[in-house]
C-alpha cells in the first residue's frame, strides 16, 4: 500500500530558523554564539516592548470610551 502524505507542514520564523542555523554552524562555546543569544534575548525584549504599548494604546482608548453614555432625544 502507498502511504499516504501528510499535507502538514512545519512552519518555521525566518528569525528563529537564522539563529538555529548560526548554532549549527558555529561551536557552543563561540564568543559569536554567546553574542547571538543575547541579541535573541534583546530581540525578544523589543517584541515584549512593542506588545505592551499596543496593549497600552488599546486599554487607553477604551476607558476614553467606557465614560460616554447615550441620551435620548425625542423627536417630534
Amino acid at each position: 500500500m502507498a502511504e499516504k502524505k501528510s499535507k502538514e507542514q512545519m512552519v518555521v520564523c525566518p528569525v528563529g530558523q537564522f539563529f538555529m542555523d548560526l548554532e549549527d554552524v558555529m561551536g557552543k562555546k563561540s564568543k559569536f554564539r554567546e553574542h547571538m543569544t543575547r541579541s535573541r534575548l534583546e530581540f525578544l525584549k523589543g517584541l515584549r516592548s512593542l506588545l505592551d504599548d499596543g496593549i497600552d494604546y488599546y486599554e487607553r482608548k477604551s476607558s476614553k470610551t467606557r465614560g460616554k453614555k447615550m441620551t435620548n432625544i425625542k423627536v417630534e
